[in-house]
C-alpha cells in the first residue's frame, strides 16, 4: 500500500463516519500521510483527526477514536494507535511490503507511471538558455510518465524560466552538469563547482549513483554465494519502503508542477535510506543465506531499479560499478 493508497483509505474511513452520522464534516479532498514523528509508532501517521476536529465540534482525540474504528478493519492495516493530541499511527501488514517490492520488480522502469495527464499537451516555452533547455528536456520525459505530451518552443510569452547558471556547466561533464542544473528548484541559482564531481558522501549525486551501484554489487555477491532474491518480510527497512512507496507521488508532482528538482531530491532520499540498509543484505561470516536475506536483496534490487529509472528520467547515467 503506497501513501497515496493509504490516503484514500483514510478518506474512506472519514466518509463512512460521516455516512453513519458519527461526524458532521465535509470530507476533505486529501489526507496527508507521512512517516510517524517523534513519539509516534507504526509505519505511517496522519493528522486528519486534528484537521477535522474544529469543523466537527469535537476534541481531536475523539475524532481519532471514531476514525480508528473504521481504519482497523481496512485491508492491509494491522493496527491503528492514537498518539499525542490525536495523531493516527497506522501499522501495515508485511504483505503490503511484499506487494510493493513485487510491483517494482514487475513494472521495472515503468514504476510510478500513471495516466493523470493523459491526452494533455503541455507547451513549454523557454528562453535560449542552457538551464532552461535542460529542464525542458527533462520535463518532456517526466510528463510522459504521467501520460502527457510536452512540446518545447523558443517563443514568447516564456512560461518556463529557471534562474540561469552563472557559468557554463559543460566542464563538469554531462552527468554532473545535468545534476547541477536540475537538483535545485528552478528559482534557485545552481552551483557550477567541482563539488559535483567528488566521490564522497557530501556529494548527493555520488550518493545516488553509488547506492545504485551497491545494489548491483549486492546481486553479484549474492549470486556468488548461491542465492537470489525473493520478496518477503523487510519490516526493519521502513524508511526505504516508505521512500519507494512515495516515488509515484513524487514523480506525479514533478510532472504536474514542472519541477524535476522534486524527483532529484527524492532520489537522494531513497539512496540515503538504501545506504543505511544495504549492510544487512548479505550473510556475515559463516551465516547461511536465509529467507530474510532473500527478502532484503529483493528490496535492495527494487531500490536500484527505481534509482536507475529516476536517473534515466533526469538524463543521467546509472553505472553498474562506481
Amino acid at each position: 500500500m503506497t501513501p497515496v493508497e493509504l490516503s484514500r483509505t483514510v478518506l474512506r474511513a472519514v466518509r463512512r463516519a460521516v455516512d453513519e452520522g458519527e461526524l458532521s464534516v465535509v470530507v476533505p479532498a486529501r489526507a496527508v500521510v507521512t512517516s510517524p514523528g517523534p513519539g509516534g509508532c507504526g509505519d505511517y501517521a496522519t493528522n486528519i483527526a486534528l484537521q477535522l476536529a474544529r469543523p466537527a465540534g469535537r476534541a481531536p482525540r475523539q475524532v481519532a477514536e471514531i476514525l480508528r474504528t473504521h481504519l482497523k478493519g481496512a485491508d492491509g492495516i494491522t493496527d491503528v494507535a492514537i498518539t499525542g493530541p490525536g495523531f493516527l499511527n497506522i501499522s501495515l501488514s508485511q504483505e503490503v511490503a511484499r506487494t510493493l517490492v513485487s510491483e517494482i520488480r514487475l513494472q521495472a522502469n515503468r514504476y510510478g507511471h500513471a495516466d493523470t495527464l493523459t491526452r494533455q499537451v503541455i507547451p513549454l516555452r523557454v528562453p535560449h538558455d542552457t538551464r532552461a533547455e535542460v529542464v525542458a528536456d527533462t520535463l518532456v520525459r517526466i510528463i510522459a510518465t504521467q501520460g502527457g505530451r510536452a512540446e518545447v518552443h523558443h517563443a514568447e510569452p516564456v512560461n518556463l524560466r529557471p534562474v540561469p547558471a552563472p557559468e557554463d556547466p559543460a566542464l563538469l561533464g554531462p552527468d554532473a552538469a545535468r545534476w547541477a542544473l536540475l537538483h535545485l528548484a528552478p528559482h534557485d541559482r545552481p552551483r557550477i563547482t567541482a563539488d559535483h564531481l567528488v566521490q564522497r558522501e557530501s556529494n548527493p549525486l555520488f550518493r545516488v549513483r553509488y547506492a545504485h551501484a551497491c545494489t548491483r554489487a549486492l546481486s553479484r555477491n549474492a549470486a556468488a554465494l548461491g542465492f537470489d532474491s525473493a520478496p518477503g518480510d523487510v519490516s526493519e527497512a521502513q524508511d526505504l519502503l516508505t521512500s519507494l512507496a512515495e516515488y509515484p507521488r513524487v514523480l506525479g508532482a514533478a510532472a504536474t508542477h514542472r519541477a524535476p528538482d522534486r524527483l532529484a531530491r527524492h532520489l537522494v532520499t531513497i539512496a540515503d535510506a538504501l545506504l543505511d540498509f544495504q549492510h544487512t543484505v548479505l550473510p556475515l561470516g559463516d551465516e547461511k543465506p536465509s529467507a530474510a536475506h532473500r527478502a532484503r536483496l529483493a528490496l535492495a534490487e527494487a531500490a536500484g531499479t527505481v534509482l536507475a529509472g529516476g536517473l534515466s528520467l533526469l538524463g543521467i547515467s546509472a553505472p553498474e560499478n562506481l
